[in-house]
């Protein structure tokens, strides 16, 4: 164990020694957090929403089958009560629920108005906007249809409500995404040119000839980097409280820890790139075009991946950011616990397990 230290000291100082790890360390995740753009404003398609219809007359069966027979919405849900509105969010399935009143045909004919409420997962403000626009606008073109046939106006009222951000900040869905994207790039960049860069060195045979099996000389190099990305961790959430003013929900040792959880998922995959490559120019190659497009992309940050065809849809499932980004935004932004992620911190730690084994048998002890 004594050596186990004696490794991981050896890497502290490499680390300390090279002013531009540090730069990248310390200085990306600071500059991303605070400069990064808030949102971008995309079309949703095919978003998964909740009804409930406790009229079930024949103007809210009409309005009903417009809105499902829009590109925009696909009924996922047709609920029983208002007790399982809130249950349908927490599952994270939903974006957008619509509750029509006990009597909506009936208040239309006899007083001419009547109320449609419409309650958003405002934890991604634009994706809330836009759904409650396009659901606001089916129910305008069928109110104009209905006055045609009548000699009074019609009135649907909307009630807008939005769920866990209710003042649209872009934080709220910006800061999970930078925080995924973070981690994964730092601690990949940075763990796939630790063990190539022994190899450029000349040192790899002192490696190879020391008495300390694979798994601790690979353990050794991800230690120093794990304790550095906690730092940043904390970084992270602490810009994101007292400078974007984002409180956090849920509960903190949880957040902690699933932080800590996808820390050591990109550790590992960092260190399997660096186990297969021979040069640092080609795994940091690798680390930054290879993770950054498919984290971009791929995990719900910047497109909603209900919007990409089946394929892209199934290869997202790949990337640890977006269960990563899921976490963060039922603990963060939404307060869930973990009765509520339990399936994406399964996946991180299969992950995880699955990439050390694969990086412990590509670790080569052998030159030649």
């Amino acid at each position: 164990m004594k050596q186990f230290f004696a490794f991981v000291k050896k890497e502290f100082y490499h680390i300390w020694r090279d002013k531009q790890t540090l730069l990248i360390l310390f200085g990306m995740p600071i500059a991303q957090i605070m400069i990064f753009g808030f949102a971008l404003t995309n079309e949703v398609k095919n978003a998964k929403i909740a009804v409930l219809d406790p009229s079930k007359d024949i103007s809210s069966t009409a309005l009903i089958q417009r809105i499902e027979a829009s590109r925009y919405f696909d009924i996922l849900k047709n609920l029983q009560t208002q007790a399982e509105i809130e249950d349908a969010f927490k599952e994270g399935k939903i974006k957008l629920a619509i509750i029509f009143p006990q009597q909506f045909r009936e208040d239309l004919l006899h007083s001419n108005t009547t109320t449609i409420q419409f309650i958003a997962d405002a934890s991604d403000p634009n994706i809330a906007t836009t759904l409650t626009s396009y659901a606001n606008a089916i129910v305008q073109d069928y109110q104009q249809e209905m006055d045609g046939l009548n000699k009074l106006p019609y009135t649907i009222q909307m009630d807008v409500r939005m769920l866990y951000n209710p003042q649209l900040k872009g934080a709220y869905n910006f800061v999970p995404g930078v925080m995924a994207m973070i981690l994964l790039l730092v601690c990949t960049l940075m763990t796939s040119i630790a063990i190539v860069r022994e190899k450029e060195r000349g040192t790899m045979e002192i490696l190879l000839a020391s008495p300390l099996k694979p798994i601790l000389v690979i353990l050794a190099k991800a230690v120093p980097y794990l304790t550095l990305s906690m730092i940043n961790i904390a970084s992270i959430l602490l810009l994101s409280v007292f400078v974007l003013e984002l409180p956090i929900e849920g509960s903190l040792p949880l957040l902690v820890g699933e932080s800590i959880l996808f820390t050591i998922t990109s550790l590992s995959l960092g260190l399997l790139i660096s186990s297969v490559t021979a040069s640092q120019q080609v795994a940091m190659m690798i680390s930054l075009v290879g993770m950054f497009l498919p984290t971009l992309m791929f995990s719900g940050f910047m497109f909603p991946i209900e919007n990409m065809p089946i394929p892209l849809q199934v290869i997202s499932n790949a990337v640890p950011a977006k269960w990563y980004f899921y976490i963060v935004k039922a603990v963060m932004i939404k307060g869930l616990g973990i009765s509520a992620i339990w399936k994406e911190t399964l996946i991180l730690s299969g992950m995880t397990i699955f990439l050390l084994a694969l990086s412990i048998k590509k670790y080569k002890i052998r030159l030649a």
